[in-house]
């Protein structure tokens, strides 16, 4: 037992309750996780992964959105004396050191950034990968509108995955901003900034232009992404179970982002 008196997750609990979930060999499926609603894993987090990993094998590939830990999106939002420290220490996004954004992501984006045999994307909203297709999966990352055409995301898609969420909310679900660059909407909020990145061997402040995923694409009065995913589920789809004391989903990619597309385009058409 756990000092809080609580009982200590297993992995075993683990990979059981994830195969009742649906999780299979071969998949391949993106993580969004929150560890602490998990419970108290024993072995620590990194279990979290290697469950996973048993299961899918060798055949399958797990994927996460790790971003960066030093970005400097909202730079110029940013007091002066902030944004001359910054630049004074010359940080620049380098894929192969640069670490995930564990504070916004989950601590589990830098666990898997750092596995063997890891894999991670170019842009510095980056996304990481482990497993048969990790390499496909973030090659080429699209500098610009980085969760459309050939972006780890349409990857997701184009094999099939799932997306797996392990008690994160569901407005987490990354695979949902694909569907934003798909819907034909008018008016699309778009958003620019620039953030500095290691090409060869130098630092490269870059411009980066995408549909808004901060604010989303158009006002809306809730948060759209979890009431889409909430209706794909009471449309029947997906698959609701515990791990450990989290509720956690496993969600079809394509009909996911299909449902969310739709959704935008029957809810934003005005």
């Amino acid at each position: 037992m756990h000092s809080n008196n609580k009982p200590s997750i297993t992995k075993d609990q683990i990979t059981r309750e994830l195969k009742n979930l649906g999780l299979i060999a071969g998949h391949t499926v993106m993580l969004h996780s929150s560890v602490k609603k998990v419970g108290w894993v024993a072995e620590g987090p990194k279990t979290i992964i290697e469950s996973i990993l048993d299961i899918i094998t060798p055949k399958g590939t797990l994927v996460m959105f790790a971003s960066w830990d030093e970005n400097s999106y909202g730079f110029n939002e940013w007091p002066k004396e902030r944004q001359e420290e910054y630049l004074r220490s010359n940080i620049c996004y380098n894929p192969e050191q640069s670490k995930a954004d564990s504070k916004q992501m989950s601590i589990l984006a830098e666990i898997l950034r750092t596995w063997p045999g890891a894999y991670r994307s170019r842009h510095p909203f980056s996304y990481v990968a482990v497993g048969k297709k990790a390499k496909w999966i973030t090659d080429n990352h699209p500098w610009q509108y980085r969760d459309g055409k050939d972006s780890p995301l349409d990857k997701l898609c184009q094999l099939k995955g799932s997306v797996l969420l392990i008690g994160a909310p569901l407005s987490t679900v990354s695979l949902l901003h694909h569907a934003e660059y798909h819907a034909n909407v008018p008016n699309k909020r778009i958003d620019r900034y620039k953030m500095p990145v290691l090409i060869g061997d130098k630092s490269e402040w870059m411009e980066f232009e995408e549909y808004d995923t901060t604010r989303g694409i158009v006002d809306w009065p809730r948060d759209y992404f979890e009431e889409i995913v909430q209706g794909y589920m009471k449309n029947g789809h997906g698959s609701l179970a515990k791990i450990g004391s989290a509720d956690s989903y496993l969600l079809d990619a394509v009909s996911l982002r299909n449902y969310g597309l739709k959704w935008m385009e029957k809810h934003f058409d005005k």
